[in-house]
């Protein structure tokens, strides 16, 4: 499923968890793994870069964070980012450089690279968010199915059985989701795509799209 796998969605020069993608071929298979990742790379960090200011906490020096922000580790937030007034950032994350999390946005087993915004009321759980990727106030990742089932990527001409019950969405480089869209379990947004505001997603949109509503996806050029 090529518009699904690491190398076709992301620059991994553009995180600090590249190592956590080496050897493996789709993103979420990433997913099980971010927790543990998370405290291993930061206790590596620089002291002189980064402030350990809870347990498994780390914080770039110079950071934004409001003072009604919550965050739970394990956690880093990377250089120059900013995290507003009511973010609750839950675990198992890593915030790359130059972020924003915004006001009332949650924050579950995400990866974001740098230059990721959620700045508006979003959910993002279970997720990674490629460069420069952006999420429109009120768009959200759901990351169980109703049934509870486990999670199946499901392409055009082909079904990936993911194993895991908890997946919420991939975003490629430059992703762009409309506001008040719902990413359902399983979706993945191709590198330089567009979803309009107001959807409700699921599969797998290709790089360089326009996903206008199910079944009325259209090429950008």
């Amino acid at each position: 499923m090529k518009y699904a796998t690491i190398a076709e969605l992301y620059d991994l020069s553009q995180t600090m968890a590249a190592e956590l993608f080496e050897g493996k071929t789709y993103p979420w298979e990433v997913l099980p793994e971010i927790k543990a990742f998370v405290v291993k790379l930061g206790e590596t960090l620089s002291e002189d870069e980064y402030n350990k200011v809870g347990e498994n906490i780390w914080i770039a020096k110079g950071v934004s964070v409001a003072p009604t922000a919550s965050i739970t580790g394990p956690c880093i937030i990377g250089k120059g980012t900013e995290v507003r007034p009511g973010a609750f950032i839950r675990g198992s994350v890593i915030v790359g450089e130059g972020c924003v999390v915004g006001n009332s946005t949650e924050l579950k087993n995400v990866v974001l690279f740098n230059s990721v915004q959620v700045p508006h009321y979003n959910y993002v759980g279970d997720s990674i968010l490629g460069y420069k990727s952006h999420m429109g106030a009120g768009s959200i990742t759901s990351n169980v199915k109703a049934d509870k089932t486990l999670v199946v990527v499901k392409g055009e001409d082909e079904q990936i059985a993911t194993g895991l019950k908890k997946f919420g969405a991939m975003l490629g480089n430059y992703a762009e989701i409309g506001c008040n869209s719902v990413l359902n379990p399983g979706t993945v947004i191709g590198a330089h795509s567009n979803v309009y505001p107001l959807s409700s997603v699921r599969g797998v949109v290709p790089s360089e799209s326009i996903w206008k509503g199910s079944g009325n996806v259209v090429k950008k050029f």
